[in-house]
């Protein structure tokens, strides 16, 4: 269940093969939003029936969420993940200060423990950087160009 930032994070305290992760406005409280995400009776509706679907604004089903993904999810510590990543390993967050979804906050504590860190909140954006698209490419473009110098 968990997307965006969060996964490529895992990844990287897992796997030490890459050098250089965007991390673009991860959640580092997992447990943090599922009630506002997913319902206040989550927990309820998924020991009842064994999943939930996740319907977009048009009733189609996006993803399902199980009893299983949802103890995966809930039981992911991000602290002790992050940790876990290489001290060579390049990451840069990038969070909006107008971020509803995910707390700013969030950002700060990645910036606090993952070592080879770059934080950039960007002013005024929201979760998905509505506009302020030109900068959010910039800035992960330039990122990622820097990583691939150096590598």
């Amino acid at each position: 269940m968990m997307l965006g930032g969060g996964v490529v994070l895992l990844y990287a305290s897992k796997y030490h093969d890459i050098h250089n992760v965007v991390n673009l406005s991860g959640r580092y409280d997992i447990r943090g939003g599922i009630e506002e995400r997913l319902g206040k009776y989550i927990m309820e509706r998924i020991e009842q029936d064994g999943f939930i679907d996740v319907k977009n604004s048009t009733g189609s089903v996006e993803y399902r969420v199980t009893k299983e993904s949802m103890m995966d999810c809930l039981n992911t510590n991000m602290h002790e993940a992050c940790l876990q990543i290489d001290k060579e390993c390049r990451v840069l967050t990038v969070h909006g200060s107008a971020d509803t979804i995910i707390p700013v906050q969030d950002a700060h504590e990645f910036a606090k423990i993952i070592p080879n860190h770059k934080l950039l909140i960007v002013e005024g954006a929201n979760h998905g950087y509505a506009k302020h698209q030109a900068e959010l490419a910039s800035v992960v473009l330039n990122f990622i160009k820097e990583g691939l110098k150096q590598n």
